[in-house]
């Protein structure tokens, strides 16, 4: 991984941003040419200047006056054009890249598996695909390209200076290291005051994603006001962190107009002393062109350490993303197995799991289910339910034994492929801010509005949706906000049937509806099981009693298997959990 170091700026990492600026390339060339002849045109000005004085003023030549003014006019408008297109040309150049790249990385972040999000806060990857972003696109606006030009007209304008006085032009730089000694302190403080301004707004989302996504948390709980003393806090630190490096701005900025003024005094003291010792060494126009030279040679000198800090936060911000995009954290699709359909039978064969090193959730896990069949998993919280289902779908890689579909072991399958025939039901349902139809197809161009209605018909949702105002065309808006959580259940079941899937996986997915509804999604879960391979997972024992077999999980390992009645005889923890559901309540439900 690449570092930056010091106050250096990382070749290796500024060579992998401008891999960005390969399909641009005739953009950044043009804006070099702009930037070069930027610099060559800001002597020219001046020069004029002391010309017309001299040779047009001095005399009382009016006519030579008016022609000298129509020039610099024009050159003026010429460059004019020519800034403003080497402006529109870096931005676009920094934007587009920063497109692609932002695209590359949310793409990356897309295909991470589960793992990497359970231990890096959201709020951290919208700074990173966001703000640290934007500061890329910097390098190219304010940053890399706006530096060389300035350090080419530095060189153009002391390069002039020094061919028409070079006694002169030792006399203006004389304060000049007291400006390099301010610039380098200027440089190394505020590059300090914005890595800490990038680490605050990195907290500062994390902070406002985590707690506007849980809103309801907070005012159930009635957490306002602790929530609001915290926030003060983390802002008031964003804030300090700004304020920081304006201060440091606010001390620079003052000290190079006073070194600035030195140069325009020792330039006023030595031009006026050379004027009255030989008038014809140092005229007038000389000393009116000096002073031209000195406002463009310190102008872009004290805007070098601003522009410095930029691209080297641009760098920072380029370091922290492609550590994102050097996350190795991606599950491996090296398989080639895509037959024509999946029939879905389903094994297990002595399965080990863990999420952290040797910690396993499940242990010697083996089971297998027949293609068509159903088969529910239940235990208590924790018992490694959930993690059987997330293995099936390689979210997660197991650590020992193999899981294999109609023989064929998962890590075989084409990864898209393998996850396209398993349709999977959450209990926490995620719905987009978009309409109805989108939740339901995700935006896959081959899923027609009539299967979809279809599909809604099978799960009895269909006539609740045509009363709302849209019908499918209705936007749920964030989350889901603006349905039920009955209704929302019953958008993501019809969300798995329409991709037609050979293994279905329910879990919990009638925890978050009222009975009724309920009701309505079992008799269509009786029909819509046929033909497909079912993994059911349930509190509710009521809602497999029908399963072709049930297993009982505890702790990780697997207690009991059979089906309800079996099950039932055998008097222990599935009989247990029976009772807690039913007998406490004085129901028996055989």
């Amino acid at each position: 991984m690449s570092k930056i170091t010091g106050d250096a700026i990382n070749i290796g990492l500024l060579k992998r941003v401008f891999q960005y600026v390969k399909p641009y390339r005739g953009i950044f060339g043009w804006a070099v040419i702009l930037t070069v002849l930027l610099a060559l045109i800001a002597p020219v000005r001046p020069f004029l200047i002391q010309y017309t004085l001299d040779g047009y003023v001095m005399k009382g030549n009016y006519n030579g006056l008016l022609s000298m003014t129509v020039l610099m006019l024009a050159l003026l408008i010429l460059q004019v054009i020519i800034q403003f297109s080497h402006t529109l040309l870096t931005n676009t150049l920094g934007q587009s890249a920063v497109r692609d790249l932002r695209i590359h990385v949310f793409n990356h972040i897309s295909s991470l598996r589960l793992k990497y999000f359970d231990n890096t806060p959201i709020g951290q990857l919208i700074t990173r695909t966001v703000s640290d972003l934007e500061t890329i696109a910097e390098i190219f606006s304010e940053g890399l390209i706006s530096i060389i030009g300035d350090m080419l007209m530095v060189v153009v304008i002391i390069g002039v200076m020094v061919y028409k006085d070079w006694a002169l032009t030792l006399v203006v730089l004389l304060p000049m290291p007291l400006l390099m000694i301010a610039t380098s302190v200027f440089q190394r403080a505020i590059k300090s005051a914005f890595q800490q301004i990038r680490t605050e707004v990195a907290n500062l989302n994390t902070y406002l994603q985590e707690h506007i996504t849980g809103v309801s948390i907070i005012q159930y709980f009635a957490r306002e006001e602790q929530e609001y003393n915290k926030f003060v806090k983390i802002n008031s630190r964003y804030r300090d962190a700004n304020i920081r490096s304006n201060w440091y701005y606010s001390i620079f900025f003052p000290v190079v107009e006073i070194i600035s003024a030195m140069s325009m005094g020792l330039l006023v003291w030595y031009g006026a002393k050379s004027i009255l010792a030989k008038p014809l060494d140092v005229t007038p126009g000389t000393i009116a062109e000096f002073l031209l030279y000195i406002g463009m040679l310190f102008r872009p000198i004290r805007e070098l350490a601003d522009k410095f800090n930029t691209l080297q936060m641009g760098m920072v911000g380029a370091e922290r993303v492609f550590k994102v995009l050097d996350t190795n954290e991606i599950t491996e699709n090296r398989g080639t197995v895509v037959p024509k359909r999946i029939s879905g039978n389903i094994s297990f064969d002595q399965v080990w799991f863990a999420y952290n090193d040797d910690n396993y959730v499940l242990r010697d896990i083996s089971f297998e289910v027949e293609a068509g069949k159903t088969i529910a998993l239940v235990g208590a919280t924790g018992a490694g339910k959930s993690s059987t289902i997330n293995i099936l779908n390689r979210f997660y890689e197991i650590q020992k034994g193999e899981i294999r579909i109609d023989g064929v072991r998962v890590q075989d399958y084409e990864l898209n492929y393998l996850r396209g025939n398993i349709a999977t039901v959450l209990q926490d349902v995620f719905l987009f801010s978009d309409t109805i139809f989108n939740n339901i197809t995700l935006g896959n161009p081959d899923i027609t509005l009539d299967e979809v209605v279809e599909a809604a018909k099978k799960v009895g949702a269909h006539d609740f949706i045509e009363r709302l105002p849209g019908g499918y065309l209705y936007n749920v808006m964030e989350r889901g906000a603006t349905l039920s959580a009955g209704q929302g259940q019953l958008i993501s079941f019809i969300r798995a049937l329409v991709y037609n899937p050979a293994i279905l996986v329910l879990d919990e997915a009638t925890s978050s509806v009222d009975t009724e509804t309920e009701l309505l999604i079992q008799r269509a879960i009786e029909n819509l099981m046929k033909g497909r391979t079912s993994i059911v997972i349930a509190h509710r024992l009521s809602t497999i009693q029908k399963a072709d077999q049930i297993i009982v999980l505890d702790k990780g390992q697997i207690k009991e298997k059979g089906t309800h009645q079996e099950l039932l005889r055998l008097n222990g923890y599935y009989k247990k959990l029976y009772d807690l559901q039913f007998n406490s309540g004085g129901i028996s439900v055989r």
